[in-house]
């Protein structure tokens, strides 16, 4: 177990609470829209590391998908097991306490494996998408989502928080405090297409995911037509540049080539 998994334990009610807010939800949604729209309609297998209290494995087990959930922390995996059981998918799902750095996986391939705010609690990726990239079958699909180092400062100075805005930018340092109160650092877009790269998969076009509403409050609950309208300007910006760049987190696909 990690030093940063066992924190992560830690802060489960304060990120189920984050989840539910406007700004999680504004996460989850356009995540899940860009890999569902991957995986198409058949039932693929998909393997979700770091799956914490399994908000996306509910919503790809909705979408009638094999799941399997990876998380290294008992109580969130307890707490993935009740929601699951409570939205009727459970038939169609696996938990399984695992480490990234130990997966118990081997002789097994996924269709799709997908690790969401995990990798930016980590001292470096290399080594996590290495093991995420070899469960990965061919034709089938890799999703990242970590903190984007081309966006270092931006909710700070839309904040007001103007020393550390300055401070990180103009130092290029990627790591600062986290919304759950943990130290995470960043990634660019290139160096995650590179590393899919490294590992034997082409990557696809990356997003840039929370790039308007990041320094809103934790408790911003908007009204449904508001969210709805929030979530449709993310969603036209989190393709295109120059907007992209500016997401507090990147979402970085890539696909395995399939044999013939």
């Amino acid at each position: 177990m990690t030093a940063a998994s066992s924190d992560f334990a830690a802060v489960g009610t304060d990120y189920a609470a984050y989840s539910e807010g406007g700004r999680g939800l504004l996460r989850h949604e356009i995540v899940a829209r860009r890999v569902l729209a991957q995986l198409g309609d058949e039932p693929v297998r998909v393997l979700d590391v770091g799956c914490g209290d399994g908000e996306m494995v509910l919503r790809l087990a909705a979408a009638g998908h094999h799941v399997t959930g990876a998380e290294v922390s008992a109580e969130m995996l307890g707490r993935a097991e009740q929601k699951l059981a409570a939205a009727g998918v459970a038939d169609r799902v696996r938990l399984v306490e695992a480490d990234i750095y130990d997966l118990p996986f081997d002789g097994e391939v996924f269709d799709a494996v997908v690790c969401h705010g995990v990798v930016m609690y980590l001292p470096d990726p290399a080594e996590p998408v290495r093991n995420l990239a070899r469960l990965v079958a061919p034709g089938g699909l890799l999703s990242i989502l970590t903190k984007n180092a081309l966006a270092v400062g931006v909710r700070e100075a839309l904040r007001g928080e103007y020393d550390s805005a300055l401070a990180q930018i103009e130092s290029g340092q990627t790591a600062s405090m986290g919304h759950l109160g943990i130290v995470t650092r960043g990634d660019t877009p290139e160096y995650l297409d590179q590393l899919a790269r490294d590992n034997g998969l082409s990557p696809l076009p990356w997003q840039g995911v929370r790039i308007f509403h990041d320094h809103y409050p934790k408790d911003w609950h908007p009204e449904p037509e508001v969210f709805a309208k929030a979530l449709a300007v993310e969603w036209a910006a989190s393709s295109r540049s120059p907007y992209r760049e500016l997401g507090r987190l990147v979402h970085a696909l890539a696909r395995r080539e399939a044999t013939s």
